[in-house]
């Protein structure tokens, strides 16, 4: 997945923004995105506080790890299942 080049204080920084009465297209002119991307990020990250974000970042660093143990772990297995089925 392609890293953002805007920190999530950042985006919560244009989402508060516009909550607070700037026009939604202005914000999107001064950041340099499009209004799908503006309103991408507010289904994302609307309403949520800096603590409630960090423990999104974790949660979200925790499942990708893992789907890599499950990844490693079926590759593993399936290796060992076509060895046994070689073997007998």
């Amino acid at each position: 997945m392609r890293k953002s080049k805007f920190t999530e204080s950042q985006i919560m920084a244009a989402l508060k923004q516009a909550e607070s009465g700037r026009v939604v297209n202005d914000v999107c002119r001064q950041l340099g995105v499009s209004s799908a991307t503006f309103y991408k990020w507010k289904a994302k990250y609307s309403g949520l506080e800096a603590s409630e974000l960090s423990r999104l970042r974790e949660l979200e660093e925790e499942n990708r790890r893992l789907k890599q143990m499950y990844a490693d772990l079926s590759l593993r297995a399936h290796a060992m299942e076509t060895l046994l089925t070689k073997k007998f």
